[in-house]
């Protein structure tokens, strides 16, 4: 008999990120800014003086420290992994059973129902508002009727780049038993995050990552942080060495040069201001063409009347962004390429011709 996939592999589709080579790349949140010469220098040296033929630091111990003592927290609460991504899998593996109620919002990063659909919880999603806001008192109620065992989500939301208040998230996880992983991949540009928080709570993990304000898209690293015992527990039910010597090293370089790191997210805040200082003109111009919904992250996030047109219209002119439906989610890039994004935008509203 022919080997058969089981049930939830069966139709299961991967998640598409885009390919290809284009001239300006505004697509995946990604950092513009490379490292500095001092953090090169310092990843050459640590590069350097890994010892290939042995395992990694299972515990990531020097990183979780610069990472903590970066975000002025207690070490022995952070948890590395490959990426968000990686925690976020491990938390479902763990923390869940096959059955139980997980719920998600939308839109929201689609990855959560991924991860929560191979084990085979019953996820549920609750739509956003009509403005893409949430509705947190409908979020408990759904959480407490239906006995939810995890909620997840972004804040500040990819990828609608709109942001949560924290009091409003505190009155969440206080209202209700479920495990609430808040996925703070784009803290860093919004300033309202709970890291600070999370031994208040015996029901909170924090989610962070490298990839867009660190901008270490490229080598794969994230965090946990939660109270001591729910990290002893991701840490029990993580691989071994799930973080290689190699990440660890260069993340360790990144975050032993912590005024790199702040200036770099001055930068792209600046980039994303100007960013969305751009688009909102073009808005005041075409009105019934374009809509600006939110710019909390290291994004803009548009409305069109035509997305699916001009985002052809954009990749004819070798700019690529992110397309959901009715909407464009456009990361903030060097100056020009913004500048350039705003121009190419204006020619397509203007019927195809520079203004």
């Amino acid at each position: 008999m022919p080997f058969e996939l089981n049930e939830k592999l069966k139709n299961l589709e991967p998640y598409l990120p885009i390919s290809g080579e284009y001239r300006i790349r505004l697509d995946a949140n990604e950092s513009f800014i490379p490292p500095s010469d001092e953090v090169w220098d310092d990843i050459s040296k640590r590069l350097g003086s890994i010892k290939l033929n042995r395992y990694p630091d299972p515990y990531a111990t020097e990183l979780c420290g610069l990472f903590a003592k970066f975000y002025g927290i207690k070490s022995e609460l952070v948890t590395a992994g490959n990426g968000s991504d990686e925690l976020i899998s491990v938390i479902m593996n763990g923390f869940l059973q096959k059955g139980d109620s997980v719920i998600c919002l939308s839109p929201d990063f689609t990855m959560y129902e991924f991860y929560s659909h191979l084990v085979e919880t019953n996820c549920k999603t609750i739509q956003k508002r009509d403005d893409l806001t949430v509705d947190i008192d409908e979020v408990i109620s759904r959480a407490n009727e239906d006995n939810t065992r995890l909620i997840i989500f972004s804040n500040p939301c990819n990828p609608t780049s709109i942001g949560i208040k924290r009091e409003d998230v505190r009155r969440l996880i206080k209202s209700v038993s479920s495990l609430v992983v808040l996925d703070e991949a784009y803290m860093d540009f919004y300033n309202q995050s709970l890291i600070n928080e999370v031994e208040n709570y015996d029901n909170l993990i924090i989610l962070r990552t490298c990839s867009k304000a660190i901008g270490m898209a490229s080598i794969r690293l994230g965090f946990a942080v939660s109270n001591k015992k729910l990290t002893d527990a991701i840490r029990c039910v993580k691989s071994p060495y799930n973080v290689n010597s190699v990440t660890q090293a260069i993340g360790c370089a990144v975050f032993s040069n912590p005024d790199f790191v702040r200036r770099s997210i001055e930068r792209i805040n600046s980039s994303r201001d100007l960013l969305a200082e751009e688009l909102l003109k073009l808005e005041k111009l075409y009105p019934d063409k374009l809509k600006i919904i939110a710019y909390s992250a290291n994004f803009v996030y548009t409305r069109l009347r035509n997305a699916e047109e001009l985002f052809s219209f954009l990749l004819n002119e070798g700019i690529i962004v992110r397309r959901f439906g009715d909407y464009l989610r456009i990361t903030a890039g060097r100056n020009y390429e913004n500048m350039e994004l705003s121009s190419a935008i204006e020619k397509y509203l203007n019927g195809g011709e520079r203004p």
